[in-house]
């Protein structure tokens, strides 16, 4: 992966936001790991696979949510059984 600064990023962008889409370029900031730039291609797959695993049809922990806690999916499924009970 290609390291660049901001400053450096606003001088050429045309030619690193080409760059991109071959390849994640991390953006510093005072000398240290900012941001990174990657195409829409890279990015959909990252969602894809994120989305993926939170379905709970994997029984997958999802990542959005704390240990102890429970999801939206959780707390639907806790209803259900509770409505059940009484």
């Amino acid at each position: 992966m290609k390291r660049i600064s901001t400053v450096e990023l606003l001088r050429s962008f045309g030619a690193y936001s080409d760059a991109a889409l071959m390849e994640p370029i991390v953006l510093t900031k005072n000398g240290r790991d900012r941001l990174v730039l990657i195409s829409v291609k890279q990015y959909e797959m990252l969602q894809h696979n994120y989305d993926a695993s939170e379905d709970p049809r994997r029984g997958t922990l999802n990542q959005r949510t704390k240990p102890g806690r429970r999801n939206a999916v959780g707390d639907a499924k806790a209803d259900r059984r509770d409505r059940q009970r009484t």
